[in-house]
């Protein structure tokens, strides 16, 4: 199979699959969760096939528009890396799913929402173009829309209103930008925007779009909020796909195609810092389970941040790498955060206990994943963390790396908190809590597992990962 059709496949076949999912349950719910899962493995699937090209700096392009002199999709390292953690992670969850969903109501919405979601993602991730970004972002603002007041109780709906407005607005202020880069470069497409001088004024604008989708200070409230979504919908918010949406076009726009004025390295950094060090702050005083991992992810997004825009290798080598891992551990935390909801019939921190003696399993797996949050070794979070903090003090920015290693300081705390409460001690409630479903448990064990692997086994991610920051350090071609 050619390698354009593989781009295509990996995009269209979960984006217009969706919207079958819901004809398909009416006849079979089975067969409807079987497809939802066969879409989402599509898109991994042709995405592996494309690392082997990719991986030997060869590009991939696809549909080809004659008369807008425009690419509408592109493969390179960059793109077939992050559509390979998103769809990896997305199929984890989708498998979680049919566990956790099936005894609530509008579960062919569901489906079809959280395919259309993620081939959503795909898009983004292989748009060789502004406006196709643009498109698959706002896609993506109302799956996440739906999903988020999926529930339908009137609180709700209200916090995905509000998720849903904060988003848009960044994208509005982002399209801006992207009309600014369009006057003057005179295309959307990024091969060409490339070649051209972009104003500092454009880059506010995509930043305002960027930190809105990526939860960052001060356009993060949406994220805590959105913790009313089922646990699969937040895992796919948190862990590999929305908020990694801004990350990813950073990198794409940022770093793969457009030199930044060095007064970007410096802001960004410090935005970055202070989004880290409030979120943790907020994650030491919650007790509200899910919105502790919220904050707990808007704090890790800000180490991201940090080594994707202090603009020397190591620091993008590490930002890349820390995408991956924390897709892995902090969708895991989530998937258990589930588990232990539906097992308590509470969020509340302070009403569990002792449910290392119920949930073993769980608890382990939560460790490990805490663990790689925190950034111990050998897990994959330590060597992802190390990188961008080692980046930061090699490119000067010292007080920057003492906040962020402050941060993660803060990171052990609020983690080994939660776990000591949730899990440790004497039980609080007189009901039994019991493990959920075994495909609930095998998926978060298996991504405890693919963490403890990713640092056990370092060479091979940090192989790819290397490839594609000597890759992206230029100018697409």
């Amino acid at each position: 199979m050619k390698n354009d059709m593989l781009i295509l496949l990996t995009v269209f076949v979960p984006v217009i699959g969706s919207l079958l999912l819901p004809f398909i349950g009416k006849i079979s719910e089975t067969t409807r969760n079987l497809f939802a899962l066969i879409f989402v493995l599509c898109s991994l699937v042709c995405s592996f096939l494309l690392l082997p090209t990719v991986i030997k700096g060869e590009t991939v392009s696809a549909l080809y528009i004659q008369p807008m002199n425009m690419h509408y999709f592109y493969a390179d390292s960059l793109a077939v890396f992050m559509a390979i953690v998103s769809s990896l992670v997305g199929a984890i969850i989708v498998i979680y799913s049919f566990g956790y969903i099936n005894h609530y109501e509008h579960r062919n919405e569901y489906y079809l929402m959280v395919v259309l979601f993620l081939g959503s993602m795909m898009g983004i991730v292989y748009s060789r173009n502004l406006i196709s970004i643009y498109v698959f972002w706002e896609i993506t603002a109302i799956a996440c829309w739906r999903l988020i007041g999926f529930f339908r109780e009137k609180t709700y709906v209200l916090r995905a209103d509000k998720a849903f407005l904060i988003t848009v607005f960044g994208a509005l202020m982002m399209l801006i930008g992207f009309l600014d880069i369009y006057g003057t470069a005179g295309s959307f497409d990024l091969g060409v925007i490339a070649q051209s001088k972009v104003s500092n004024l454009a880059v506010l604008f995509i930043m305002f779009g960027i930190f809105s989708k990526s939860a960052t200070l001060p356009l993060h409230t949406w994220l805590p909020d959105a913790g009313v979504a089922p646990s699969p919908v937040t895992a796919l918010l948190h862990a590999a796909v929305l908020v990694k949406i801004g990350v990813y076009v950073f990198a794409r726009l940022f770093i793969a195609t457009i030199h930044l004025d060095e007064i970007w390295h410096t802001v960004i950094p410090v935005i970055a810092g202070i989004s880290a060090l409030v979120s943790a702050g907020a994650a030491l005083i919650d007790t509200d389970l899910k919105r502790i991992i919220a904050y707990s992810t808007i704090s890790q997004i800000g180490f991201i941040f940090l080594g994707l825009s202090i603009g020397n290798e190591i620091g993008v080598a590490g930002g890349l790498l820390y995408i991956l891992m924390h897709g892995l551990s902090k969708a895991a935390l989530f998937l258990s955060a589930g588990i232990i909801e539906q097992g308590t019939h509470t969020k509340d921190i302070t009403k569990m206990g002792g449910l290392i003696k119920t949930m073993p399993i769980t608890a382990i797996s939560f460790l490990i994943c805490s663990f790689s949050v925190m950034g111990i070794p050998p897990l994959g979070g330590f060597f992802a963390k190390y990188l961008v903090i080692n980046a930061a003090f090699k490119s000067g920015h010292t007080i920057i790396s003492f906040v962020f290693l402050f941060g993660a300081v803060l990171t052990v705390i609020y983690l080994f908190r939660v776990f000591v409460i949730v899990f440790m001690g004497h039980p609080k409630q007189e009901h039994t809590q019991r493990e959920g479903s075994f495909l609930m448990v095998a998926s978060v064990v298996t991504l405890a597992v693919l963490s403890l692997l990713g640092g056990i086994f370092i060479n091979y991610p940090a192989e790819v990962v290397m490839t594609t920051v000597q890759q992206i350090m230029g100018v697409i071609k």
